[in-house]
């Protein structure tokens, strides 16, 4: 089959991520991505594996009639089997422009696990409360990539019998376990390898709420224990005022690390003992928590998304927006790493985790299992539950 992608733009994201993943290893279907502002990071990326990219350059928050009217073109001469439409805005213009130039099949793809008036973006909001109105005639149907996105979607109004859920899948010959890489990524930073290392990859957004972060490691630190923290994604570096000002109000500039975006992010997850997730909202399916799992290093996540499903049995999970238990769970998870043998199957559980439930051939297989039936789906769910 023909997949026209339609989304909001190929920057550096989540979905975007999932996007070139998903284009670039099905061997099956034929893909074109359009992105409806610009070419970004990942338009390049696909543009290198002989995948059509189309950018509408639409300004960012603005629908130009210009970009429409692209986009209703490019649609009707490229005569695809299904549109497959990735967030809010896409799914909105995408879906109705799809609907208007004649595509018989359209999905929608839902990334967010929750919309919080004062966190998320007023437009975001209003767009999300649109599509929940033309839920039941635009799509044929809807693909959340987590449980908890779904039952939010439903409780906002979005018709009930449109969802599936598919997980996002992994290269697990991408992100594996690398001794070499760890130690060469060790070596970079002048960390020997007693030393303990957590980290945080991610950047920097409210949503991902280092502050709670920062705090939870100087009571970590106020216990006695000897670490250093590497914080790892656009914005987390020494020209972000507001990032090292949290630093030194917890005293942690001897302890915190700010590399930055980085992209060897599999070396990152070897180089690690532990990763944290802080976020606070938003989250539906947080890649960096499997990513660090399939690398063999375990995790502690707020509850968040479906973050606690991602983890199942192999690590820690602490309520949001609360320091001292986001503490809590780091201590558990560092009491457990002061017995070898228990860390290292705690280590092999995570990679094992990833394997058996989040492979990229999964992953493929269940968008082919969608894109493949015409009968409107019935809030079916392609993962597995833990065992």
């Amino acid at each position: 089959m023909k997949i026209i992608h339609i989304i909001t733009g190929l920057s550096d994201g989540g979905a975007e991520a999932v996007l070139y993943r998903l284009c670039s290893e099905d061997k099956i279907n034929t893909h074109v991505v359009i992105s409806l502002t610009e070419k970004g990071k990942y338009g390049s990326l696909l543009l290198e594996k002989d995948i059509q990219v189309h950018w509408l350059g639409m300004p960012r928050g603005r629908v130009g009639l210009s970009g429409i009217s692209k986009l209703y073109r490019l649609i009707r001469n490229l005569k695809p089997d299904v549109v497959q439409t990735w967030m809010y805005h896409a799914d909105l213009i995408g879906g109705l422009v799809a609907r208007l130039a004649g595509a018989n099949k359209i999905y929608w793809g839902i990334r967010a696990s929750s919309l919080e008036i004062g966190k998320s973006s007023w437009r975001t909001i209003v767009v999300a409360y649109i599509n929940a109105l033309l839920s039941r005639w635009v799509p044929t149907g809807i693909v959340c990539c987590a449980d908890r996105a779904q039952q939010t979607h439903q409780q906002l109004g979005f018709a009930v019998d449109r969802f599936t859920v598919i997980p996002n899948g992994y290269n697990l010959d991408y992100f594996k376990p690398d001794s070499e890489g760890r130690k060469k990524l060790r070596a970079e930073l002048e960390i020997n390898e007693q030393t303990l290392l957590l980290g945080c990859v991610g950047r920097f957004d409210p949503q991902k709420d280092h502050q709670n972060l920062l705090a939870a490691l100087a009571i970590i630190k106020q216990n006695g224990v000897s670490f250093r923290c590497i914080l790892v994604g656009r914005g987390l570096n020494t020209d972000n005022a507001q990032l090292v000002s949290w630093v030194n109000r917890y005293d942690l500039q001897d302890e915190v690390l700010l590399l930055g975006q980085r992209t060897d992010i599999p070396a990152v997850m070897n180089a690690l003992d532990l990763h944290i997730l802080s976020s606070s909202y938003g989250e539906a399916f947080p890649n960096v928590v499997a990513e660090a799992m399939a690398c063999g290093t375990p995790c502690v996540a707020t509850d968040v998304g479906d973050a606690a499903y991602i983890i199942g049995h192999t690590g820690w999970i602490a309520p949001p927006s609360d320091a001292s238990l986001l503490a809590n769970a780091i201590h558990s998870a560092l009491v457990c790493y002061s017995n070898h043998d228990e860390w290292e199957s705690r280590r092999v559980a995570a990679r094992n985790r990833v394997v058996e439930t989040f492979s990229l051939e999964k992953m493929i297989a269940a968008y082919h299992s969608v894109w493949g039936n015409n009968i409107r789906t019935t809030s079916g769910t392609v993962k597995e539950e833990v065992s």
